[in-house]
């Protein structure tokens, strides 16, 4: 019987389900980081799964049974799976902050971590599926436009409904909806899984007072005054007369006037620094919904105080966008618990302990001004790191003040304080350099919490394993791997461009903040980037392919020469138009490229599938800059892309025999 789609339009149908396949990977992204803390540990986890399972989908294009009707069942167990099975810290007692080390409650690691690997690369190769038979459609480039233009759209929703704080309510709605409108025939097992993911949202926005933030799983705990964040304890709002948030103003000799407080948060420190007799604080957080329950339910209202002016930026980037001077700057204990994205190890704070953000604080230090910074440090060469670092930066060596645990510093309470003017601060104890100090993080760098330029074995086993079941899964669900032998180029082409675009995340993260406003902005403009290549491609042929590669190797070169420094000293206009054009130049002929090749493959389905699982290699060759740094990420591209001019990408314009072949060989296959 042939199938009766609801929406008869196929241009519509191609746009909302690659809208849909775009917003259920952010979806997944959100609610798993949100339940399972494992995945503070591996930053683009579920975007690896993401990127098998889109890249099986589209491989199994002429392949039957339709899998999207199957959709939303493994959806819906998946989020149940996940809420019902969370994986929490196990604290017992004391603010800690998470590092690693600490137990966990849940299931282990080695059950978890598979689970949602192989349930979210089954997700979403269901959806591709769907979305891959729309694709074939159409002639190639228009598919690919009409995929960008709806992959686009899913990502402006998503944002828009993270700027609202929808909570996952809105997020399940929103997915219920359109998989049944795009379902060919929905059956009674279909609208009932919609259903229960709708149900769902609602377990996951009305458990306890929780509040969806632009970053975290936020639940406030009013009896204790306390907040935690995707189930880790994280702030509690206390009376700070006589504790440790007094030690900063009692190290200084002048109290000060001008106080800046990086990770403001609930308003504790902002407290205290009005005990102190501040004249003005400025209170910096990221989060706002963190720094609003603040304001709300702190017993001492330090926000309704008038001297007080909240900000609500990442701390790094206001310390690059103004021109004030300050007594003080307090990093207070700014440790997100979080990432940037889910393509890049940047946390939220990477940016604040590398060696030049020490030195952005020290220039905004009025003189005789200090700089104290403190935190739960659970290793002795983490202390060690930053106050070396410190004492690198202001050429002292810092105050340390150590919690209840006095002499044992590991694990426990530890305050930095330092100033240029020796002067300017009261030591009751000076921090002594080891001989083995490990070296301060840098911005190219910014991997503070990792103690030696090296990919933990953690990672190396987990991405291994990650690399044998995508070969299974591309021998078993999506058929044999010597269908793709024609597109070995576009393969490589996907791996190069996934980094392209980590290190475009990454370098606007540095330049304006790791904010999540700016990293939509960064995908979004990176979409538009493409659908601007695939018009430029769809209205003129460039069948010389030696010019675009050279220009593509000559826009890495100039985006690895320029270094960060020197856009940061940059006005924030003109520093805006220049990291543009240093991201977006290379990511723009690379589009070129691969439009060119893409518009005359024999089968454009099999094509794009070979790309995306490319795209799945890069995310797991983005771990090396643990090793190499970020600029690293661009030499590695070039390679990459160097591979697919030589394995075929020198063939622009032409359809190869090999791909004819596979072509036919594939329709021969589905017939039968």
């Amino acid at each position: 019987m042939p199938y009766t789609p609801l929406m008869r339009n196929d241009r519509t149908q191609l746009l909302l389900a690659s809208f849909l396949m775009l917003f259920v990977e952010l979806v997944l992204i959100r609610w798993a980081g949100a339940y399972i803390v494992y995945l503070s540990y591996f930053s683009n986890f579920v975007l690896l799964g993401s990127f098998l399972g889109i890249g099986l989908g589209f491989l199994r294009a002429h392949k039957g049974p339709d899998l999207f009707r199957w959709a939303p069942v493994s959806l819906a167990l998946f989020l149940g799976f996940v809420k019902g099975f969370p994986v929490q810290i196990d604290r017992t007692g004391g603010d800690l902050i998470y590092f690693g080390s600490l137990e966990t409650r849940g299931l282990p690691t080695w059950v978890m971590l598979p689970v949602i690997f192989i349930a979210v690369a089954a997700i979403m190769m269901m959806i591709a599926h769907g979305v891959a038979q729309r694709f074939r459609k159409f002639e190639a480039l228009e598919a690919y436009r009409l995929d960008i233009i709806g992959s686009l759209s899913g990502i402006v929703a998503y944002s828009a409904l993270a700027y609202l704080r929808v909570p996952p309510l809105g997020w399940m709605l929103v997915i219920a909806a359109l998989i049944l409108s795009l379902a060919w025939r929905p059956s009674a097992l279909n609208v009932a899984s919609c259903i229960a993911i709708v149900l769902i949202g609602v377990l996951g926005a009305t458990t306890g007072v929780t509040i969806w933030s632009q970053y975290y799983r936020v639940q406030y705990v009013a009896e204790h005054r306390e907040i935690n964040v995707n189930g880790i304890p994280h702030q509690a709002m206390i009376d700070i007369a006589g504790t440790v948030y007094e030690v900063p103003y009692q190290r200084v000799a002048n109290p000060p006037k001008d106080v800046l407080i990086v990770g403001a948060g609930n308003g504790n420190d902002v407290a205290a620094a009005l005990a102190a007799g501040a004249e003005h604080v400025d209170a910096v957080e990221i989060d706002p919904v963190i720094q609003d329950l603040g304001a709300e339910n702190h017993p001492l209202r330090p926000y309704d105080d008038p001297r007080v002016t909240r900000i609500t930026n990442d701390g790094r980037a206001y310390l690059e966008q103004t021109d004030k001077m300050y007594d003080l700057i307090l990093f207070a204990l700014p440790d997100s618990l979080t990432l940037v994205s889910g393509q890049s190890a940047v946390r939220l704070e990477s940016f604040l302990f590398t060696q030049q953000a020490m030195e952005a604080a020290r220039d905004h230090l009025n003189p005789g001004g200090a700089f104290s910074m403190y935190n739960f440090y659970r290793e002795q060469w983490l202390l060690d790191r930053l106050a070396g670092t410190l004492d690198t930066v202001f050429e002292q060596a810092p105050c340390l003040d150590l919690g209840e645990t006095g002499a044992s510093q590991v694990g426990g309470f530890s305050m930095l304080t330092v100033s240029t003017d020796p002067a300017a601060v009261r030591c009751d104890a000076t921090w002594v350099r080891p001989a083995d100090v490990v070296a301060p993080a840098t911005d190219d760098r910014p991997f503070v919490y990792l103690k030696t330029p090296s990919i933990p074995t953690r990672y190396l086993w987990t991405l291994g394993l990650i690399l044998i079941v995508s070969a299974l899964g591309v021998r078993l669900a999506g058929g044999r791997i010597g269908a793709m032998r024609g597109y070995v180029d576009l393969f490589f082409m996907g791996a190069g461009f996934l980094l392209l675009e980590t290190k475009s995340v990454v370098q606007f993260a540095l330049l304006f903040g790791t904010t999540w406003f700016v990293n939509a902005l960064v995908f979004a403009g990176i979409l538009l980037t493409i659908l601007a290549a695939i018009e430029v491609e769809r209205r003129t042929r460039i069948r010389r392919p030696g010019l675009l590669f050279s220009l593509l190797f000559g826009g890495l070169l100039l985006a690895g020469l320029v270094p960060a420094s020197w856009l940061l000293s940059l006005a924030t206009a003109p520093r805006f138009f220049a990291a543009t054009a240093l991201a977006f130049f290379p990511v723009f002929i690379a589009n070129l490229v691969f439009a060119e090749r893409f518009r005359d493959s024999a089968d454009p389905t099999t094509a794009f599938g070979a790309n995306l699982l490319g795209a799945m290699l890069g995310g797991v060759l983005e771990y090396l800059s643990l090793i190499t740094g970020y600029r690293g990420l661009l030499v590695l591209a070039a390679v990459l892309y160097a591979l697919a001019w030589a394995f075929g990408a020198r063939k622009i314009g032409q359809t190869t025999t090999d791909e004819t072949a596979t072509a036919s060989e594939t329709a021969t296959t589905a017939s039968t």
